[in-house]
């Protein structure tokens, strides 16, 4: 097949387009660069496979393709805020230019949604027939309610133009390609330790977090593309929970670093529970996380140590 992905150059968005090119699909990758790296895609560069357009979805473009995966937007609270309009205008008007798209070629589309559309959930574990406890006026919200109205778009089209559509909603994922400066809990928390800086843990370290290794969330992105009858949405990503101290002491003790953990204030909106109810995921795609967090993050260690080394 011939396959759209916006956001390709970006760190999930480069591991999906490897996985895509390695099935033997022609990938066109989709980035304007703002949080994407070239490194990311630099082994795709040379197959005769991929494409790499340097292009902004808030602005329309005509390709022939046969399934989109629409992960094009800031996703870390460094990057979406800096310029919160643009990231509401990606999500929204940058949706509706893939969904008039898919229309146009009739393709299948699948919209990277997030569990940020929870906001800070008062039910525990997340299921998908949760609405969400959002602020619709605070400093997350250009991105928690532009995820949320890109969901809305991609249900009007399907209900009213018949779009083929996909829905997944991406719980916190790390590993190898995370960009260094995102403010992530696992790039911060590794960046520091292997640094030996002091590790900056929000509030009591108390709020919990489940985390998904990249691998893992891009075989279900696949299997949700692919399949017949469901179109979502459905949470991917890993249901073992740890609180946010736990996992600072994890990585200190992964990387053997002297680093102290240190205490800041809680940001405004940040939600104090995290953990996704799989499953939806294993009965509509028999789907499941695989890859251990220690395993994943022992990868990941690895990945950030080169990258300081030849920094």
């Amino acid at each position: 097949m011939r396959i759209l992905v916006t956001g390709g150059a970006g760190f999930i968005g480069s591991h999906l387009c490897e996985r895509l090119v390695g099935e033997g699909h022609d990938v066109i990758c989709l980035d304007n660069f703002f949080t994407g790296s070239k490194r990311n895609i630099e082994p795709l560069l040379d197959s005769h496979r991929f494409e790499l357009i340097r292009h902004d979805i808030v602005e329309p473009i005509l390709l022939e393709v046969d399934q989109v995966y629409n992960l094009a937007c800031p996703a870390s609270p460094i990057h979406y805020q800096y310029n919160p309009v643009k990231t509401v205008k990606t999500s929204v008007m940058g949706t509706i230019n893939m969904l008039g798209l898919a229309k146009r070629v009739r393709a299948r589309i699948l919209q990277a949604s997030t569990s940020e559309v929870y906001g800070d959930p008062k039910i525990h574990p997340q299921t998908e027939d949760y609405w969400g406890n959002v602020n619709p006026i605070g400093i997350r919200s250009c991105y928690d309610e532009g995820k949320r109205v890109a969901e809305t778009l991609m249900m009007d089209y399907h209900r009213q133009n018949g779009v083929d559509v996909r829905i997944i909603r991406i719980f916190n994922t790390y590993g190898p390609r995370m960009a260094e400066n995102d403010g992530r809990v696992v790039s911060n928390f590794i960046i520091q330790a292997l640094k030996g800086e002091d590790i900056t843990v929000y509030g009591e370290g108390q709020q919990t977090r489940s985390f998904c290794y990249v691998s893992d969330l891009v075989d279900g992105m696949v299997r949700m593309m692919n399949c017949q009858g469901f179109i979502g949405p459905v949470n991917i990503g890993n249901p073992t929970e740890t609180t946010i101290l736990e996992f600072a002491e994890r990585i200190i003790s992964l990387t053997g670093s002297k680093s102290r953990i240190v205490f800041k204030p809680l940001p405004a909106d940040d939600p104090q529970q995290r953990q996704p109810n799989i499953g939806l995921a294993i009965d509509k795609l028999g789907w499941q996380p695989h890859v251990a967090v220690e395993d994943g993050l022992r990868k990941t260690i690895e990945y950030f140590a080169a990258i300081i080394k030849n920094n």
